[in-house]
């Protein structure tokens, strides 16, 4: 199955049919549908991501140009009293929305998603890369520890949630970005 990974532009109809596909698959993965302080970002997608040069939003699309995978990337927003002090918008960015549809599983689509939300942070000098789970949600968990994310938090609450964390400073690639000009080697 082929499939294309794009940034999501605030034009056409992909902007509305991204939160149709997001909702349908809120709707598969936790039986509910829209709830203003989960999926407020959802409904002003257009203003969270895309209006704002350091978040973006990504979707894989099919052959048929059908929306099979997202995933949001925007600066670190959360007041968790635990990351107080260790979290910032300026250094972290929170990955958000991360879905693939179950007919589209296992194909490397969420990998590839989650590897362009990276390349995005990196580019825009994010240091940290934050996001939360839940360990009820098959194979999350374990998606993500393969990735190298690490639990920072478990809340052990009753969503079963999972504050993880991934460090995306890269010491020569923010070196070869910051000099203006060629390299000269000697």
């Amino acid at each position: 199955m082929k499939y294309e990974i794009k940034a999501l532009e605030n034009y056409g109809e992909f902007p509305s049919e991204t939160k149709k596909f997001l909702f349908k698959m809120i709707k598969k993965e936790y039986g509910y549908g829209y709830i203003p302080e989960y999926h407020e970002d959802i409904k002003n997608l257009e203003e969270i991501y895309l209006d704002n040069k350091r978040n973006n939003f990504f979707i894989a699309i099919d052959n048929n140009e059908n929306i099979v995978g997202t995933v949001a990337i925007r600066e670190y927003d959360r007041n968790f009293e635990q990351f107080v002090d260790i979290y910032s918008k300026d250094s972290t960015a929170s990955i958000w929305r991360v879905f693939v549809d179950v007919n589209f599983r296992r194909l490397g689509i969420a990998s590839a998603l989650v590897n362009k939300a990276e390349e995005f942070s990196r580019n825009n000098y994010y240091q940290k890369l934050y996001l939360h789970t839940h360990k009820n949600v098959d194979g999350a968990l374990d998606f993500w520890k393969s990735l190298g994310y690490n639990i920072t938090f478990d809340t052990n609450n009753e969503l079963k949630t999972v504050h993880m964390e991934k460090s995306i400073n890269n010491v020569i690639y923010d070196i070869r970005n910051s000099l203006k000009g060629p390299i000269a080697y000697i």
